[in-house]
């Protein structure tokens, strides 16, 4: 139901049992019952493994949810099983140990096809029973999981969280179970909608952005390869055709920020009206790399009061 207050959150302490490093996060009770049942326990089983997809926009905060929800489930999650490129995330599964959790956190440009999935999907295929013998819990982070094969999507993942913004607020999450995510994948493709429904899901709530792998030299190590890899992913899988067009589509969005004075938050709203969706933080870093400054979207930020509630992120459905 719109307006419906949020589920209670709860304080988490996580200690990483290599390197003695203390998380402290609050995390939603209802997400953290699901993870002690479907993921933790599940994964103590023989020859079972867990595959989950992550998705939203650029800067929505799905990553930083990534990183909670493993290191929720397995301690001693770093910056090693944490993996941006296919080669990577092959080695990090070969390398890894029983029940260990592995992040491959996809770093897509806007131009990205279904096609720059195939080799994740080559990955999953090719290290199937690994995965299985060594009771692995793999999160996949990127934009949507209607990028991902179909098959992969509907059979081989376990459940989706979409992760979306609130009036220019960061972290919010729909968790779609097994059952739903199949309907989800079977009526919202052809828009690529995550508010069809015959795939409304209520279970949904909040989180924040509390990096959870290491103190602030490994967050900055984190962000160092994140960024290395969307500059290699941009020169590899960008034709020079499609880096004009961003240029292009990067300018006018200068040029309507500058003469129409509207705010991050009302042109991320208004292009979302169009089915254009990029968030206020996206269009936040392109303007500034013509000169406006980041410090707007901060203000802006600000004036919105926190809310218990979760918002109906453009569904019709009342109830």
């Amino acid at each position: 139901m719109v307006g419906k207050k949020l589920k209670s959150q709860e304080s988490v302490q996580i200690k990483d049992p290599i390197t003695g490093f203390e998380a402290s996060f609050s995390m939603s009770s209802r997400l953290k019952r699901n993870l002690d049942k479907n993921v933790i326990h599940a994964l103590k089983k023989e020859n079972k493994d867990l595959v989950m997809i992550i998705d939203g926009l650029e800067g929505s905060g799905k990553s930083t949810l990534a990183m909670q929800i493993g290191k929720y489930c397995d301690p001693s999650l770093d910056l090693s099983r944490i993996v941006f490129s296919p080669e990577d995330f092959r080695e990090a599964i070969l390398k890894s140990k029983k029940q260990q959790c592995i992040i491959y956190d996809e770093a897509f440009t806007g131009f990205s096809s279904r096609g720059s999935l195939s080799p994740i999907n080559k990955v999953l295929v090719s290290l199937a029973m690994q995965m299985r013998q060594k009771n692995l819990f793999i999160i996949i982070v990127l934009p949507t999981i209607f990028m991902l094969d179909k098959y992969m999507a509907m059979h081989r993942t376990k459940a989706l969280i979409h992760v979306f913004e609130s009036k220019g607020r960061r972290g919010y999450f729909r968790l779609f179970n097994n059952k739903k995510k199949k309907l989800l994948l079977l009526f919202g493709s052809k828009t690529m909608s995550h508010s069809v429904k015959q795939a409304w899901t209520n279970f949904k709530g909040r989180f924040y952005g509390k990096f959870v792998i290491g103190g602030a030299d490994i967050e900055k190590e984190y962000n160092r390869k994140k960024e290395i890899s969307l500059e290699d992913s941009e020169k590899t899988s960008m034709t020079s055709a499609q880096v004009r067009y961003k240029e292009q589509r990067n300018l006018m969005l200068w040029l309507f920020k500058k003469y129409t004075k509207m705010t991050y938050k009302d042109m991320s709203t208004l292009m979302s009206d169009y089915e254009f969706d990029m968030s206020l933080e996206q269009i936040s870093k392109i303007c500034a790399k013509f000169g406006l400054l980041t410090g707007e979207i901060v203000q802006e930020e600000d004036k919105v009061k926190d809310s218990d509630n979760i918002p109906a992120e453009n569904d019709t459905k009342t109830a």
